[in-house]
């Protein structure tokens, strides 16, 4: 049974894998094709005087790349992964185990970033469980509980 199950799943795999790399390429060339785009004011001539559509000069090339090392604002836009830029990406130090408080420096294992401090939420009782959950004064933090015991 388990044999079956395997070969089902690479059948289901090397389908689509076919159906992927088997795309009508004819179609998607014939979008790109200069002289189906006769917009005179989107044509260039190149450097061996053969008339070039701007438009798919553009989408040859792609979107240029921003990263938050040349242009650290980036990181300050809405739905960015945080405010600081750390190895060309933006993270936010005071939450991000990789990068906490400062680009680097990582928590160990157990341990997770509050505020830009690596602290472990399974004894500690100002973050008990999770950041900022501190346990009431007289119980102390065990496995991640105020007064487990």
């Amino acid at each position: 049974m388990k044999g079956f199950k395997v070969f089902l799943i690479l059948a289901v795999l090397i389908a689509s894998a076919i159906t992927t790399l088997s795309a009508i390429p004819d179609e998607e060339e014939s979008f790109f094709n200069e002289e189906n785009n006769t917009d005179a004011k989107d044509e260039t001539k190149n450097q061996f005087g053969k008339s070039t559509s701007l438009r798919s000069r553009l989408l040859a090339y792609g979107p240029p790349a921003t990263t938050c090392d040349k242009n650290p604002k980036v990181c300050q836009a809405s739905g960015s992964a945080g405010p600081d830029c750390c190895n060309k990406k933006c993270v936010d130090t005071n939450t991000d185990r990789a990068n906490c408080g400062k680009c680097g420096r990582k928590c160990n294992y157990s341990e997770i970033c509050c505020e830009g401090k690596c602290v472990n939420p399974n004894s500690d009782n100002e973050n008990c469980g999770s950041c900022n959950n501190t346990c009431k004064k007289g119980t102390s933090c065990a496995y991640g509980m105020c007064s487990y015991a």
